[in-house]
């Protein structure tokens, strides 16, 4: 690699500096030319044109002796403080002294040197600093060697890449725009601002919606109010409502026609449509002229002509206008029981629309007046306790809500998977039935019955995305099968606690976390991951209140609230451990987290097996059973130290993480299984069972200590061989 400096190079600067230098020249003698105009007048300007600009090798100065002038870029004498510019101001300033003398010399920039758009005028004489002899190669001037007058010459220097690109007055591109400029219009003017209450459409719109609640709320005025005030008589009052209905629906098929009567038609039509579902109620749960399930008929009938209208309309407000309108109406018509299944028969009239069009908006309405108004009423049960022959009704009306919730968004998913508003609107359709089972507190086999049913159906909707082949043929999305298995995760969470008592409850909700955990390591789902967490989370804070710490250690309350379902329940504590650091492996992004698993897991595991060792000694009725449970609870401490410390020191060449923490985690429970044994068992055992704590301890600790020493010089011996140092 060479160290010396291209000559080229230097050339090109220089010239770059001697273009730039010209430039600014001539921008301050136009600059000062300007100022003189100014000053002098319109007459000192036309002075000033007449002289006219300099001749060639005149220079801005006005004399055409070389050595007359301070050089045109204003620039100083090397070492002098003046400023760039200060010469040709000085020149070109009227009265002005004569300019000191400099050695520097003047060349004329070659014709043709001048690249296009350059500021530099034809015939302009710079002035530049002479460069040392020999520095450019290939070029000199009149004393031996000066720097090119213009970057444009750089072409014809040897060692030059090429011309430089034309240098114009336009500015590039991203550069900041001069004060005082504007951008170019692009498209022309913009278009002034338009309030919105000048926009088409929106004023209309507004009448529109606000005359349809007007006119159904007139409506209902005409069923309840003129009824309660003795005006006419129930046949005119429902034949009028009738009449009415019908003739808005007409005159909005007319109107809809025309041009500009879409927002007439759909807001004249959607009340027509309203009012005759409301006349229907009226006449059903008012007048009961017709059989409730005629009149649920008849209704579904008014709601499908309204939704067949709105499809025709390719109109999502008409539908919503209609749904609402009636939804919104009716309780002031009925409170009574017969308001459920006029709200369900509109949430069920709506389905077919979802086979066929992306109307979010109708989805929500249908939903959510049904399902508020269920919970509503099974709450009112639940709490002032439901009337003769009403818990069958309610069970009922919360199974439609939740089923055609269900069907309403497989309907819409199928369709489009990305629609989160089904989703959605599944989960407020299962509320009812999440809190039907309250109502059957007094009768838990039936509670639980509802419950376990509802989960069985929420959890295998949400376990058809765990098997490819299912997944491709139900097409259910990933946040639909989320909502499910949540729903059904609380329905089966309301079933285990329906079936048992709190003894046996941590047995059931470890149950169901080892189903949970076994799929979710089986299929590596996080989500189900997460709902066997929460499961087992549930189940060890049950077991805790069954069997916690005071309980263990009080050989009377021991007696008093331990036993067979307790043992069992440890027992499963302990499988749910196993399971769990199993699936924690399976899961991507938690094989990071081995150690906090692994002393999670060994703590829950020791518990477990004293709670175990404990309940069983208890439970066999011996008086002694409490004893002996805790001195087998000690000597199974220090068993499975040591089985840590084993697996550890037969490992510890491989310097796994794994090995390293058992040998960790081995010391530890030693060193608690030591504590317990002089802190714990020697005020607590007597007799024959203190002696056998003691001995089975101490034999395990010779043995633990006899396989580490060895271990250790065994390591010791390969460190000498290998120069490295004993790990152990």
């Amino acid at each position: 690699m060479t160290t010396s400096i291209d000559p080229a190079l230097i050339s090109r600067i220089s010239g770059e500096f001697s273009a730039l230098g010209a430039q600014m020249g001539v921008l301050g003698r136009d600059l000062e030319l300007l100022r003189t105009q100014v000053v002098e007048g319109s007459a000192g300007a036309q002075q000033v044109s007449g002289e006219g600009v300099p001749e060639a090798g005149a220079g801005d100065q006005g004399s055409a002796a070389p050595t007359s002038a301070a050089g045109d870029q204003g620039s100083a004498a090397p070492g002098s403080g003046a400023p760039a510019g200060a010469g040709d101001r000085a020149a070109a300033a009227p009265g002005s002294a004569a300019p000191v003398e400099t050695t520097w010399p003047m060349h004329p920039i070659p014709p043709g040197a001048v690249p296009p758009g350059s500021m530099v005028p034809p015939g302009y004489v710079p002035r530049f600093a002479p460069a040392p002899a020999g520095a450019v190669s290939g070029w000199a001037g009149p004393q031996g060697g000066m720097m090119p007058p213009n970057v444009a010459a750089l072409g014809q220097m040897p060692g030059a890449r090429g011309p430089m690109p034309p240098r114009g007055p336009v500015p590039p591109m991203g550069a900041p725009m001069p004060p005082g400029m504007r951008p170019p219009p692009r498209n022309g003017p913009r278009a002034p601002h338009t309030p919105w209450w000048q926009r088409d459409g929106v004023i209309s719109r507004l009448l529109a919606v606000a005359g349809v609640a007007v006119t159904l709320i007139g409506v209902v005025m005409l069923l309840v109010l003129a009824a309660q005030a003795g005006f006419f008589g129930p046949v005119p009052r429902v034949v009028a409502g009738a009449v009415f209905s019908v003739a808005l629906v007409a005159a909005g098929m007319r109107v809809f026609g025309r041009v500009g009567g879409r927002v007439g038609g759909i807001a004249l039509a959607a009340t027509g449509i309203a009012g005759a579902y409301l006349d229907v109620v009226a006449v059903t749960a008012i007048y009961h002229w017709l059989h409730p399930v005629i009149g649920f008929a008849v209704a579904f009938g008014v709601a499908a002509v309204g939704v067949a209208v709105a499809m025709r309309w390719q109109s999502q407000p008409l539908a919503v206008l209609v749904v609402v309108g009636a939804a919104v109406l009716s309780p002031i018509l009925t409170t009574e029981l017969a308001l459920l299944a006029f709200l369900i028969v509109l949430q069920f009239a709506c389905v077919p629309v979802q086979l066929m069009r992306d109307w979010p908006y109708l989805h929500a309405v249908r939903t959510l007046p049904a399902a508020l108004a269920t919970f509503l009423f099974v709450a009112g049960a639940i709490l002032g306790g439901p009337a003769e022959g009403e818990r069958p009704l309610l069970l009922l009306a919360a199974v439609a809500v939740a089923l055609v919730g269900l069907a309403g968004t497989i309907v819409v998913v199928r369709r489009k998977p990305t629609d989160l508003t089904a989703s959605l609107m599944l989960a407020v359709a299962t509320v009812p039935m999440l809190v039907v089972p309250g109502m059957y507190e007094a009768e838990r086999p039936i509670a639980a019955t509802i419950a376990g049913v509802f989960a069985a159906v929420l959890l295998a909707v949400a376990a058809t995305t765990l098997v490819p082949k299912v997944a491709a043929v139900t097409k259910v999305p990933g946040h639909t099968a989320v909502v499910a298995a949540v729903a059904g995760s609380i329905a089966l969470l309301e079933a285990c606690v329906s079936v048992t008592d709190p003894r046996t409850l941590p047995t059931a909700w470890f149950l169901v976390a080892l189903a949970f955990l076994g799929v979710a390591g089986q299929r590596r789902s996080g989500v189900t991951a997460g709902i066997g967490a929460a499961f087992a989370t549930l189940g060890a804070f049950a077991f805790l209140n069954a069997a916690g710490p005071e309980v263990l250690a009080s050989q009377h309350r021991s007696e008093a609230n331990l036993g067979i379902s307790t043992v069992i329940g440890a027992v499963l504590a302990l499988a749910v451990v196993a399971v769990a650091v199993w699936c924690a492996r399976q899961l991507p992004g938690l094989q990071n987290t081995a150690e906090l698993q692994w002393i999670a897991a060994s703590i829950a595991g020791l518990y477990s097996v004293t709670a175990a060792t404990v309940s069983i000694g208890v439970a066999t009725g011996a008086d002694d059973g409490f004893l002996i449970g805790h001195s087998a609870a000690t000597i199974l401490w220090m068993a499975a130290a040591t089985s840590a410390l084993f697996y550890g020191l037969r490992n510890i060449g491989k310097a796994t993480a794994v090995a390293k923490l058992a040998l960790g985690s081995g010391l530890l429970v030693t060193a608690a299984a030591l504590a317990k044994l002089f802190l714990f068992d020697l005020a607590t055992l007597d007799g024959l069972l203190r002696v056998a704590a003691f001995l089975a301890v101490g034999v395990l600790l010779l043995v633990v200590g006899t396989r580490y020493a060895r271990a250790f010089a065994e390591a010791g011996a390969n460190s000498r061989e290998t120069g490295e140092t004993p790990t152990p």
